[in-house]
């Protein structure tokens, strides 16, 4: 890998908003959130890291992503000094391979701690021993997850790092299914929203492998999410976070196809 350089007001979190469903447009209607009540998740404030996070684990992870996963690939990560040196902050990615999120990872410099939103089906066995380790958070797709929204708060309220791919699973890397998840965190916590455009991992279908391609990670401008109340609120929440992503993500396919993604 290249060498890279690094470089709100807390809002009180509002009452039942709405996440979950894939928006390719505003949505007509948002599902209710349940109300993040009684149950509590401990988190280290020190660490920025959920309860069950090792320092020795995140580290391990973290040199996963800037050595393991990137072996194959030349990673070049561009504007990183656009990540806030402090306060909480919801990183939303597309995602197209499965090594997008380890790279990310990767890049994100000390001392902010990455914690990545990953389905519930990957803590099983030693994998899930692994990413709990890590600091990762297990989410259940298609359900509002309680413990897993609070856990997510109280990493952003302690100033952390949340990474979000608010397709949910892997698509073609464009955001048609966006979902409202990282708008309501980013609302109900006061972090700032981060886009992130990552090409290049994935190798087009029938196409041939090629020697270390390049991967680019392009970092976008942070942007506070609409404070407007209600589900109105979380509808333009979400448009932005959609909006801001297909942006910078069309900003990197064409800087890649004009050579100029250095």
């Amino acid at each position: 890998m290249s060498e890279r350089t690094d470089s709100g007001p807390e809002r009180t979190p509002e009452s039942a908003e709405s996440a979950g469903a894939p928006v390719s447009a505003a949505p007509a209607r948002v599902a209710e959130f349940p109300k993040l009540r009684k149950k509590s998740v401990k988190l280290s404030y020190a660490t920025q890291l959920p309860e069950g996070a090792t320092d020795l684990g995140h580290t391990f992870a973290r040199w996963l992503g800037r050595r393991f996963f990137a072996f194959p690939y030349r990673v070049r990560a561009h504007n990183l000094e656009r990540i806030p040196a402090t306060g909480g902050i919801v990183v939303v990615a597309n995602h197209s391979s499965f090594v997008d999120g380890p790279l990310i990872f990767g890049v994100i410099k000390m001392p902010r701690r990455m914690v990545f939103l990953i389905k519930n089906e990957m803590f099983k066995g030693l994998v899930g021993a692994y990413l709990r380790s890590a600091g990762q958070l297990g989410v259940k797709r298609g359900e509002p997850d309680r413990a897993t929204l609070i856990a997510a708060q109280k990493v952003l309220k302690a100033g952390g790092t949340l990474g979000v791919f608010p397709e949910g699973t892997r698509g073609d890397g464009d955001m048609a299914s966006a979902q409202q998840g990282a708008a309501w965190l980013a609302r109900t916590s006061g972090a700032l929203i981060v886009p992130m455009a990552v090409r290049g991992a994935r190798r087009p279908e029938g196409s041939r492998r090629r020697f270390l391609p390049v991967v680019d990670i392009l970092v976008g401008e942070p942007f506070e999410a609409s404070t407007a109340k209600g589900r109105q609120g979380l509808a333009e929440a979400t448009e932005q976070v959609r909006d801001r992503l297909v942006a910078l993500v069309a900003e990197l396919d064409t800087r890649r196809s004009n050579g100029e993604a250095r």
